[in-house]
């Protein structure tokens, strides 16, 4: 699930096109032709409910960007990912630094957007779990956090899903303290955790 590079028995797959992959999706990293439908995405407040705002293309393109240099800098990040069956893309699922001190500075976080046409056929939790076996197996990171909105129940059933156990909750430093999304809840899973999976 792990290497890259596997056709998948797709005829449309292309040697190396995925850094990896899982049964029905691929990891890659970011093309010029995703900004665009990634744009709509991030301007679409169903999508963007558990976020502070919607996007602009101007700052959805500087994610991109940001997501980008990431992966040049650690070697991993935040990655586009598509449907192998049609190459849609479906939005973003990866890994990357915690930039913030709320106690867990420096952790690495995994975290995933979804476009809500491909919501509850369970890309999330597969594309995560991919995303696990990634970090623990190939990059060999020792743990993993995630954390969201405590109003964000879908997202903290995808973390109970992938084996992540509850660590705290805490108030997010880059949010208005009378903001809704403030708390956050933290979920963390070890490689030792989860390799019995």
């Amino acid at each position: 699930m792990c290497e890259g590079g596997r056709s998948g028995g797709s005829g449309n797959m292309m040697e190396g096109r995925y850094i990896f992959e899982s049964d029905r999706l691929g990891f890659r990293r970011w093309k010029a032709y995703d900004r665009e439908v990634f744009a709509r995405m991030n301007a679409d407040p169903q999508v963007m409910e558990y976020f502070p705002s919607t996007l602009t293309q101007t700052e959805s393109d500087e994610l991109i960007g940001r997501f980008e240099q990431h992966a040049a800098e650690k070697g991993y990040g935040i990655w586009a990912v598509e449907r192998k069956e049609d190459s849609a893309f479906i939005g973003y699922i990866g890994l990357l630094k915690v930039d913030f001190d709320a106690g867990f500075q420096g952790a690495v976080e995994i975290g995933w957007r979804l476009d809500n046409k491909f919501w509850k056929r369970g890309y999330a939790t597969e594309g995560a779990k991919a995303c696990l076996d990634y970090a623990f197996g190939v990059l060999g990171l020792v743990e993993i956090c995630s954390f969201t909105a405590t109003i964000n129940h879908p997202s903290e059933t995808v973390m109970q899903r992938i084996g992540m156990k509850k660590a705290v909750e805490f108030d997010h430093p880059k949010l208005e303290e009378d903001s809704p999304l403030r708390r956050h809840v933290l979920y963390k899973i070890t490689a030792a955790e989860y390799a019995p999976q």
